[in-house]
């Protein structure tokens, strides 16, 4: 800057009155606020992509499945996770999570829990449907209707999709507290896989291979024991395109939780609407 320019420049900010600085000050300062506002607003991430008010919404709906005797300790023994659909009282689960007996004699049966830690209510069940070659169960409780998830449409889910699911995993130990994961849609599977020697073949694998094997979602998402009958859900609307039903376990059962391998399967929410138009009250 030469020194003409500095005379003017100096003569120019000398014409500025008090309050004249003041304003100017305090308009720099709004400004400059605004702006970083702005950058803020422009640089947050960008993970608000609805789930946690999805969950607010869906968490209500799911339930725990168990078996009530009032003579034992504890007195319930929690098994999976299932939803309400249709009405409010018809619960999907998996098949395979039913108790083959009751122990009738010292008053057990098969109930709903809902509700979030000791804030939980207790629903009597029965078994109305259930198809063994999906497995996928379907429940009737006693009592006032809970909110009904909707079913999506699972052949429009595609690999690479992310999805979540909510559930009770290792409820047992954990308690009646709703816990959600995301998933990744990594394929596409036959929910038998054919074994690769013939002592993995049980008689319930040869039998799903002869009835021809659905096909399920297999899923990049660590589950648990308990988490079987969890809604696999669309992130933005909770509408329920899949049911978890299995995990690939690496060595012994206790592997699923010490040593999970981060693959789960969920059988498409498709094959529930068979169970419910079959179901006759």
């Amino acid at each position: 800057m030469d020194s003409t320019t500095s005379k003017r420049s100096a003569l120019f900010f000398r014409g500025f009155s008090a309050d004249t600085w003041q304003r100017a000050w305090k308009t720099l300062k709004v400004l400059a606020t605004a702006s970083l506002l702005a950058l803020l607003v422009t640089q947050r991430p960008a993970a608000a992509d609805g789930l946690p008010d999805t969950i607010e919404r869906i968490k209500h709906s799911v339930v725990s499945i168990a078996t009530h005797q009032p003579s034992r300790s504890p007195r319930a023994n929690y098994l999976a996770t299932g939803f309400a659909v249709a009405d409010g009282r018809l619960i999907v689960t998996n098949h395979h999570v039913i108790p083959e007996s009751l122990d009738h004699a010292n008053r057990e049966q098969l109930v709903v829990v809902s509700g979030e830690g000791r804030d939980t209510s207790i629903h009597s069940a029965e078994l109305v449907a259930h198809s063994a070659n999906d497995d996928l169960a379907l429940l009737r409780i006693a009592g006032p209707p809970l909110p009904p998830l909707r079913l999506g449409s699972s052949d429009a889910v595609r690999a690479g999709e992310q999805l979540a699911f909510t559930g009770y995993p290792i409820g047992m130990i954990l308690g009646i507290y709703p816990a959600t994961h995301r998933a990744n849609v990594a394929a596409r599977t036959p929910m038998a896989i054919t074994a690769r020697r013939s002592r993995e073949l049980s008689e319930a694998h040869i039998r799903q291979l002869r009835a021809g094997a659905p096909m399920v979602f297999q899923l990049d998402a660590t589950a648990y024991p308990g988490n079987s009958g969890s809604p696999l859900y669309r992130i933005d609307s909770g509408e329920v395109v899949g049911v978890i039903n299995q995990v690939f376990v690496q060595g012994g059962r206790e592997a699923a939780v010490s040593r999970p391998s981060g693959i789960s399967y969920a059988v498409p929410a498709d094959r529930i609407r068979p169970l419910l138009a079959g179901y006759q009250e």
